[in-house]
């Protein structure tokens, strides 16, 4: 848990740092630190349901758990 949090934690980072390099605002780095890393969620659990189909045509590929 704590690696997940860490990474979390990164990912909001560089959002926003992103967001304020690109414009100078700090209000847009932080609607970019919550609004990005919120959005590449929700893109990440269908993109594991999208593999695991994938894995599962595979033949003699076992699936992981």
């Amino acid at each position: 848990m704590a690696k997940t949090l860490s990474f979390a934690g990164l990912h909001m980072g560089v959002a926003f740092a992103v967001g304020y390099a690109m414009t100078g605002d700090p209000w847009v780095g932080g609607a970019l630190a919550l609004v990005e890393p919120a959005c590449n969620t929700v893109v990440f659990h269908f993109h594991e349901k999208l593999w695991k189909r994938i894995e599962a045509r595979r033949p003699g590929i076992p699936l992981r758990a």
